[in-house]
């Protein structure tokens, strides 16, 4: 409830600025940044993604291998199934129930942690980018910046691109 009527406040306070006269508004500088044009073209999400895939670059080809061998095992188990003894047989099927457990196992440890590392590589370059965003209001003397949920900005106000140049 309480923070209804703080939105309803802040709404209200906005609409008297707009509404009060044409030099109020006339004075105000307003922008827009596209935060997801800005974040995908950012070269600190290039630098990141870069350092990723080398950093996992291992572990995959790990993955991949592990997928190898079980195709292999399995062809050579379809393969020579007719003139295996039955012990050979459960051999073979038990090993390749342990090689699966083990590939599910080492896949959902990769996902995990690639997700636990995106998140703190997107939480960082987050928190750059609304550093970069307020440095270049001061800068500039913005009074508002807008991003999400803006339904239209004209080309005027939009300034991602100009905040992109800054990020580099």
């Amino acid at each position: 409830m309480k923070t209804h009527k703080i939105q309803y406040c802040k709404i209200l306070a906005f609409l008297t600025i707009i509404l009060t006269g044409g030099n109020a508004v006339a004075e105000m500088k307003v922008g827009f940044v596209d935060t997801a044009k800005l974040l995908e073209s950012s070269p600190q999400l290039k630098s990141a993604q870069v350092k990723m895939e080398a950093e996992f670059a291992p572990r995959e080809k790990e993955v991949v291998a592990l997928q190898k061998e079980i195709h292999k095992m399995e062809e050579k188990m379809q393969k020579d199934a007719a003139v295996m003894s039955e012990d050979a047989l459960l051999k073979s099927e038990r090993k390749l129930v342990t090689k699966r457990r083990e590939l599910k196992r080492i896949q959902e440890e990769f996902r995990e942690d690639l997700n636990i590392r995106q998140n703190e590589i997107l939480s960082k370059l987050q928190s750059r980018l609304r550093d970069a965003i307020n440095d270049f209001a001061k800068k500039n003397k913005y009074d508002l910046i807008l991003y999400q949920g803006v339904a239209y900005a004209s080309k005027k106000v939009d300034i991602t691109d100009q905040v992109l140049k800054q990020l580099k």
